[in-house]
């Protein structure tokens, strides 16, 4: 009885060994093709690939700092910090997109690093009277109006010069067109006094 279980066995183990050993050269086989077919990059190419993502990621840093920089020259106070600008500017475009609270999260660090408060509100309203502006179609409209608000919290959009120029129309249906202004009355000549 011994004997055939230990037979058994052994049949079990060679057909497993068997399949073990047939898997892993076909693994082999397989890896051996994908590694032949895409080969190893020639080094120039690996670098070339390369220098246009670092040259991008360098303009992207450079910007930044320029924006950093110019905050600092146009803002005294804490609110000009290249720690405040950052955190502000990320929180008023969070609440921009209404996604608010993630843009509380964003004030909470941005309190604890000691920046106003009162600057986020000022540059979220001055960005409110630019939502006329603000287009998704248009590479950073938003992150650039949210600069210049960041900069002057008291700028205001530029009105173009035909709506300036023109009066308002009437509002009712049957008023009357406009009138001219009629002229002012010459003056009355001073009386001589009588004499005495």
């Amino acid at each position: 009885m011994r004997q055939r279980v230990f037979e058994l066995r052994n049949a079990v183990l060679r057909q497993f060994a068997a399949t073990l050993a047939v898997s892993s050269l076909i693994l082999l086989v397989g890896i051996a093709g994908v590694s032949a077919q895409s080969g190893t990059p020639a080094p120039d190419q690996g670098k070339a690939a390369a220098q246009p993502a670092d040259a991008a990621a360098k303009d992207a840093n450079q910007k930044r700092t320029d924006e950093f920089a110019e905050a600092a020259r146009a803002i005294n106070g804490p609110a000009g910090n290249p720690e405040c600008v950052w955190l502000g500017r990320r929180a008023v475009q969070l609440m921009y997109r209404d996604d608010l609270d993630t843009a509380f999260r964003h004030i909470d660090l941005y309190d604890r690093f000691g920046c106003p408060g009162g600057h986020i509100q000022a540059a979220f309203r001055c960005l409110t009277r630019f939502l006329t502006q603000i287009d998704d179609k248009v590479p950073n409209s938003l992150n650039n109006l949210t600069q210049a608000c960041w900069i002057n919290p008291a700028a205001q959009p530029q009105q173009t010069a035909t709506a300036a120029s023109q009066p308002p129309s009437p509002t009712t249906g049957n008023s009357q067109p406009p009138q001219p202004a009629a002229s002012p009355a010459p003056a009355a000549s001073p009386t001589p006094a009588p004499q005495k």
